[in-house]
């Protein structure tokens, strides 16, 4: 067995815009340099970036890297959840028209049950990759949505069929969509997600091996979604490292009540201290990240790590500034030689 060679240096701490879409980019860009960040994780959404917008004109492309340029900031990715969930989802309701651009969601379900939805949206997706290309940056964070995640409890009784048929929509779906990301250079992070074609390991693996395992899809590795399904976020990094194109770091916090508590969050809002988890500010949850960050070194990751913010316990200015220093205190350099290297005869002769 062969050990990837490890980062020597620290990795860049960015913030995901997502949670910050009611500011302007200029406003969040302005907080995010005072914390310290090193750049950001731009989605494609509220003022932040249109695509659609970005994809003809060469000027807003421009004015957007001049606002992370005033800020001293990079560009390492960006993100388009949003729309991507709108791909390959069935039902198209009420809930993807709050979320989606007016454009993407035209006349809505109304005529074709969504189908035009869909196809728009994937078309955006398209549009993603190519302003990344002119962005400059190679990765793309998003969702796939999913036409089986509704029967995730698999009752009333679900064939198989009607599974695998689910992923085999997934990967007609996606796969024009990854032969433009191929065409630009970039790839596409799949945040393993409930919701999403890939939500746990085992749908992971269906869905790489749906692709035919094609490059251009990986994973955006964000622990908080698999600490409460009880998945090992340490072992998937391990097993799929040449997979992992991004890293979100969101933190979940697990307190099960007196056996009341269920994983599925028995519809109660967040916060709710009847709740069996929630997400809290990185940090603040039982996410290992120390033995998460070893393991992305060991795996060869040497992109961004980005901070994602979602608290309802706490101020997103707080927990924004306070996460920056708490992921840079774990992200050592690393040494240049093994430590027993020093026990050799030759080292001391």
């Amino acid at each position: 067995m062969t050990h990837a060679k490890l980062a020597p240096v620290a990795l860049p701490v960015t913030l995901f815009t997502g949670q910050w879409v009611d500011l302007t980019l200029e406003e969040v860009a302005g907080l995010a340099a005072s914390w310290g960040y090193d750049g950001l994780e731009i989605a494609c959404s509220g003022e932040h970036l249109d695509v659609w917008r970005a994809a003809e004109d060469d000027h807003y492309i421009a004015e957007r890297r001049a606002i992370l340029d005033r800020h001293g900031l990079k560009l390492f990715a960006i993100s388009n959840h949003l729309a991507g969930q709108a791909v390959c989802d069935d039902p198209i309701d009420f809930r993807h028209q709050a979320i989606v651009r007016p454009r993407v969601w035209g006349d809505g379900p109304e005529n074709d049950g969504g189908e035009g939805v869909r196809q728009r949206a994937a078309e955006e997706m398209k549009l993603t990759a190519k302003v990344a290309r002119k962005l400059g940056v190679d990765t793309v964070v998003g969702f796939t949505g999913s036409n089986i995640w509704r029967y995730v409890a698999m009752f009333p009784p679900v064939p198989d069929a009607v599974i695998e048929g689910g992923f085999q929509d997934f990967a007609t779906r996606w796969n024009p969509v990854l032969d433009v990301f191929d065409g630009e250079g970039v790839r596409f992070a799949h945040e393993v997600h409930p919701g999403e074609i890939a939500y746990d390991y085992w749908s992971s693996k269906r869905t790489l091996e749906a692709l035919g395992n094609r490059p251009a899809f990986g994973f955006n590795w964000d622990p908080s979604h698999m600490m409460w399904q009880n998945i090992d976020p340490v072992g998937f990094i391990v097993d799929f490292a040449d997979r992992i194109y991004h890293v979100d770091c969101k933190d979940t916090r697990i307190r099960p009540r007196n056996g009341r508590a269920g994983v599925m969050g028995s519809h109660l809002p967040w916060g709710d201290p009847r709740r069996g988890w929630d997400f809290v500010s990185t940090g603040h949850g039982d996410v290992p990240w120390e033995d998460s960050f070893r393991a992305l070194r060991a795996a060869g990751y040497t992109g961004p790590i980005s901070i994602e913010w979602e608290d309802a316990g706490m101020d997103r200015q707080h927990g924004a500034a306070e996460a920056v220093h708490f992921v840079r205190s774990l992200l050592w350099k690393t040494p240049e030689a093994r430590f027993d290297a020093a026990f050799s005869q030759n080292a001391i002769e």
